[in-house]
């Protein structure tokens, strides 16, 4: 640019500056050129008083690349309104700003100019129309653009096979593709990728094993973008084995193989095997990062995705939005609201305006650390709420046990004029059950099929048990159990049983019992529970019969694990374990404390109280 700047500079001190050629070339050069500089290709431009067609065309074709396309488009208008008239080099980069700008509309217009000038069944035009219709979701005209090109290039085919790619539509990916090969049309490296992304969405593992098998028999040149299509397409199917396959195959392997490979352990196989490759990775980029950190939080092992968080942070890759989504995760699971708080303040200190999902998993972290005003107050800052922010919210209050606060928000999300779902009745119903609104639970129960059309799922049976049944209404939880067009799972006999041990019906607890033993084992609550129905009601022998069902299926009894924070580390407690470090200097500490407290006359029975912490 300084060498051009120069030259400017000779052909104004030379009174050259009225020479359209050449300044056509220099706008060209500023606008298109990788080494050039689009803000010099503006100024040059706004100087020249009638800007011929070839410049307006370097700029727009300048704008449609940069980070703000929206300018190309205005300066179509501009240069529509100073009486150029577009050609075949004009439109395919407004409508390259069109497709950028998810600008339809606006693509709707200049279609009909393009037809109206004659130009619009150019190919290149025809080309452009059809991405735009397909990035904006209407594929049907897309396909009209497409049915209408007399003379189609392999760019056409591919064109409309991407487009159904990325709309997830594979049948008819595949039956272009049909057609393409049965007109005698060679398929290419951006055929084949499209063609095995959307396997990829579907996990459609048979249709991507042809596109696979195609590629061997024809023995079509494929280049590292197909290999790493290959290989995601089988880690999305959950096909690990042919995945690892075709990586160890690879002649090259870069980020995007490596972290293929990750995500798919990650999503389908053992973290270890993912921690495997991702410690073996070179060169890690954050979704890299991303992928590790989901697969811990996946797994429960939330300290280790923090800990990989600090590790990322400590390296300067910056998080990106998924990131943060992942992490605040993690802080739900284990109740870190320091870490939450951090991840707040990273968000506020680097300016960063979130979407959305990031707003809603921050509402969620907070709710589920016990920062419920915190919550609201984001929520009700949101710049916009979508159906899943009233639904994290809802259920953010039901868990608090703010039944009336949540009938009020439910009131108010209605008159948004936000159409709820079954999640939105799931929490709804939960806040009934845990306020104790019996009358508005049974209301809203039978509302929600009846005004709203939704089907009443087993988790809305569950609730619906459960506030009757802690309400008392025994009788009235049983007969909903009968008249359930589903089978009852553990969660809603569950519900009864609790209800059974508040309120000492023994006969009940009886019955679940047999309906426990008829679904097969489970884990160790439901038959912890009915042992302490049958000890409360001294009823030894029970809870002998309970202990030998738990002996003969292998269910033991799972460890109860609290959390406590303390200068801002999460410490776990766990019974009878001796994991940390200091383990004998806080058994030291509770014997003089117990000593203290007997000496001041307490009565103290600490003998199954002896715990361990350690940092999570």
């Amino acid at each position: 640019m300084r060498e051009l700047k120069l030259l400017h500079a000779q052909i104004i001190l030379h009174g050259l500056s009225n020479e359209k050629l050449t300044l056509g070339k220099v706008v060209s050069f500023c606008a298109i050129a990788d080494t050039g500089d689009l803000e010099y290709a503006r100024l040059v431009f706004e100087k020249i008083p009638e800007p011929n067609k070839f410049m307006y065309n370097s700029l727009i074709r300048g704008y449609s690349n940069c980070d703000d396309p929206i300018k190309a488009i205005l300066l179509y208008r501009k240069m529509i309104g100073s009486g150029h008239s577009p050609n075949e080099f004009t439109l395919p980069f407004v409508l390259k700003a069109c497709t950028r700008k998810l600008a339809y509309w606006e693509a709707v217009i200049v279609h009909g100019q393009a037809i109206k000038l004659g130009i619009g069944y150019q190919v290149c035009v025809q080309n452009a129309l059809i991405n735009v219709y397909v990035v904006c979701g209407s594929s049907r005209y897309a396909q009209q653009v497409f049915d209408d090109i007399s003379d189609r290039t392999l760019v056409s085919w591919n064109s409309m096979i991407g487009g159904y790619s990325k709309m997830g539509c594979c049948k008819e990916a595949f039956l272009l593709f049909r057609e393409m090969r049965e007109l005698g049309v060679e398929p290419d490296e951006f055929t084949l990728v499209s063609l095995l992304s959307v396997c990829s969405q579907g996990g459609d593992l048979d249709l991507g094993r042809c596109v696979h098998l195609y590629i061997e028999i024809t023995g079509i040149k494929v280049d590292l973008i197909v290999r790493n299509a290959l290989v995601d397409m089988y880690a999305k199917c959950g096909h690990l084995h042919s995945a690892k396959t075709v990586f160890d195959q690879m002649p090259d392997k870069n980020v995007v193989s490596w972290t293929s490979m990750v995500t798919a352990y990650a999503k389908h196989g053992p973290t270890e095997s993912a921690q495997q490759f991702f410690d073996n990775m070179l060169v890690k980029n954050v979704v890299s990062w991303n992928s590790m950190i989901s697969a811990y939080v996946r797994d429960g092992r939330c300290r280790e995705a923090l800990d990989l968080f600090h590790k990322m942070c400590d390296l300067n890759v910056v998080p990106d939005e998924a990131t943060l989504v992942t992490v605040l995760s993690a802080c739900s699971k284990i109740g870190d609201l320091v870490m939450g708080m951090e991840i707040h303040n990273y968000m506020c200190s680097n300016n960063l305006k979130p979407s959305v999902s990031l707003f809603n998993s921050l509402i969620d972290m907070y709710a589920k650390c016990g920062a419920l005003r915190i919550a609201m107050d984001i929520f009700n800052k949101m710049p916009e709420q979508n159906l899943v922010s009233w639904n994290v919210i809802i259920g953010a209050l039901a868990l608090h046990g703010c039944g009336l606060e949540t009938i009020d928000l439910f009131k108010k999300m209605q008159a948004s004029g936000v159409w709820p779902d079954g999640i939105t009745f799931t929490g709804l119903l939960s806040a009934c059950s845990h306020s104790g609104l019996v009358v508005l639970g049974r209301y809203y129960f039978d509302k929600m099929s009846s005004v709203y059309g939704l089907s009443h799922e087993i988790e809305h049976y569950a609730c619906m048990v459960d506030l009757l049944g802690r309400g008392g209404l025994l009788k009235e939880a049983i007969r909903l159990i009968g008249g359930m067009p589903m089978k009852p799972d553990v969660v809603v006999w569950g519900a009864l049983l609790g209800a059974c041990r508040t309120y000492g019906n023994i006969e009940v607890a009886k019955q679940i019992l047999k309906q426990l033993l008829e679904m097969g084992p489970h884990g160790s609550g439901l038959y912890v529970l009915l042992s302490n129905i049958y000890s409360e009601a001294e009823r030894w022998e029970d809870v002998k019969k309970i202990r030998k069902l738990m002996n003969y299926h292998g269910i033991t009894k799972s460890r109860a694990i609290s959390f406590i924070e303390i200068d801002g580390c999460v410490y776990e407690f766990l019974v009878d374990d001796k994991r940390h470090e200091i383990s004998s200097s806080i058994y030291s500490t509770l014997d003089q404390l117990t000593d203290h407290l007997k000496s001041l006359g307490y009565s103290c029975n600490l003998s199954n109280a002896y715990f361990n912490v350690e940092e999570i």
